[in-house]
């Protein structure tokens, strides 16, 4: 189970001492009728969990899919519900002669200005609404961005809004329209493929080994950290640098190919790796950089941008939204 103090609270509980727990409720104007008691019906926690399992019975017709998904079943629950998925549930699977699951993840909660975020307390956000002024790239983005997956995160339109402007618009959105920008004007929108000893060798090598390990440990928010910090590495080098300085000098046209292929071989290598968390803006990238929308995480290493012609100044990744216009 993880994160680990998840685990140790699930401990805790065995440790205070098992007892035996009701099956059915009586009362209940709905629910799965207990067969030899039509007065009661199951317990919705007992119902509900059963179905982890029984699905595999019906999920297509004329076949019991158990022997084939369930040894692999890994859960995925909040905080609030951890003590019937990690104590109801695997004595219930074990009494019935079941593997239990082979992994729980506990997430916490998504707050909104410190508070959970509830119908019954006047706080619910309305997602689409979001979605309507900042897209919804930027809004899956931000839920995976907010907080360390398996902590409690606090959500605000404030914070959502400067991370669009500063994440997304300036060091993703702005790198991408400043590369292209600079392949058209000192290029002629050609881009030449000269793979050298670049220092993003190491860095992608390191993306691509990273990132799948932070996500077999579903740390998603540390997999798009990594992703992000070679988005700014790809920024410093643009000042490092100084692509506009180097075009002004006939001797350093190698350098300057060198250092355009570097900035549009990152970019494509972190559209790919963007791509789960960004599928609309990983296209739009790749588009832009005139390459294959192959998204297969072999692309994820240097040197795998093809040379094209054609490369114009890119449209903002992620246009200006106005602060007031969000906030009301």
């Amino acid at each position: 189970m993880v994160p680990d103090f998840r685990y140790n609270e699930a401990r805790s509980f065995i440790e205070g001492g098992l007892r035996d727990f009701s099956l059915s409720r009586v009362g209940q104007p709905w629910g799965v009728a207990v067969p030899w008691d039509p007065e009661q019906v199951v317990y919705v926690w007992v119902d509900a969990l059963i179905n982890y399992l029984s699905a595999l019975t019906y999920a297509r017709p004329n076949e019991d899919l158990r022997d084939e998904f369930w040894p692999e079943a890994r859960h995925l629950i909040g905080k609030d519900i951890l003590r019937f998925h990690c104590v109801f549930w695997p004595a219930l699977l074990l009494a019935a002669g079941f593997e239990v699951p082979k992994q729980i993840f506990v997430h916490g909660w998504l707050l909104f200005d410190n508070r959970k975020i509830s119908k019954s307390s006047g706080n619910a956000i309305e997602p689409l609404e979001l979605v309507d002024l900042y897209g919804v790239d930027p809004l899956r983005y931000y839920v995976a961005r907010v907080t360390r997956f398996g902590q409690d995160g606090n959500a605000s339109v404030d914070d959502l809004h400067e991370r669009y402007e500063r994440e997304l618009g300036n060091d993703l959105g702005n790198l991408l329209s400043r590369t292209t920008a600079m392949i058209a004007r000192y290029r002629e929108g050609a881009l030449v493929a000269t793979p050298w000893d670049s220092p993003f060798r190491v860095e992608l090598e390191q993306l691509a080994r990273e990132v799948p390990a932070r996500l077999d440990e579903y740390d998603l928010s540390g997999a798009l950290e990594a992703v992000w910090l070679v988005i700014r590495s790809l920024n410093r080098y643009v000042e490092e640098r100084a692509p506009w300085q180097l075009a002004k000098d006939e001797a350093k046209a190698e350098e300057l190919d060198r250092t355009l292929y570097d900035l549009a071989d990152g970019l494509r290598a972190v559209a790919i790796a963007l791509a789960a968390y960004l599928p609309e803006t990983a296209r739009r990238i790749l588009t832009a950089l005139h390459q294959p929308e192959d998204l297969a995480w072999e692309g994820v290493a240097y040197g795998r941008t093809r040379a094209v012609e054609g490369i114009t100044a890119a449209e903002p990744l992620f246009p200006r939204v106005e602060l007031e216009t969000a906030v009301a």
